[in-house]
């Protein structure tokens, strides 16, 4: 995979890069995801801040956490696309929603979490790790994501 990626808002008046490759990919079924995502789930690739650029203007809403942690949700105020979030726990690092992306085939995930909020017709892949709720710590990435 060449390193980075880019994307953009659905309006286009939002548009980043990222000069680094994700540092790991989770799928995440959490009510606060499923409800900023519009289905059951939202998928985040998680970047260093400082690889991260965006062009346009965001809105965002700040909102806790199960866990107490502050998520602060960056997105379009002209279409309502989320672009990323931040966690008030993890410097340093910005989760890029992979609905965003110009190419969604770097964004397999390598993690489930909170898959205890799954609802029964989603599929969820057996070779992925899973955890009914957030682990303490992400685990590193197995592998590098494909790329297509």
């Amino acid at each position: 995979m060449a390193e980075g990626f880019s994307g953009k808002c659905l309006c286009g008046a939002v548009h980043y890069e990222s000069s680094a490759d994700p540092q790991f990919i989770g799928q995440c079924h959490c009510i606060d995801c499923r409800k900023t995502s519009g289905t059951d789930h939202a998928t985040h690739i998680a970047i260093p801040e400082d690889a991260f650029t965006v062009t346009g203007t965001l809105k965002f809403f700040d909102h806790p956490a199960n866990s107490g942690n502050i998520v602060g949700r960056g997105f379009c105020p002209e279409c309502g696309a989320p672009i990323y979030s931040r966690n008030s726990a993890m410097k340093g690092l910005v989760f890029v929603r992979a609905s965003s992306l110009d190419d969604l085939e770097i964004a397999k995930p390598q993690v489930i979490v909170f898959a205890s909020r799954a609802p029964s017709w989603r599929h969820l892949d057996p070779e992925l790790p899973a955890y009914a709720e957030m682990p303490e710590k992400m685990p590193k990435a197995v592998s590098k994501p494909a790329s297509s």
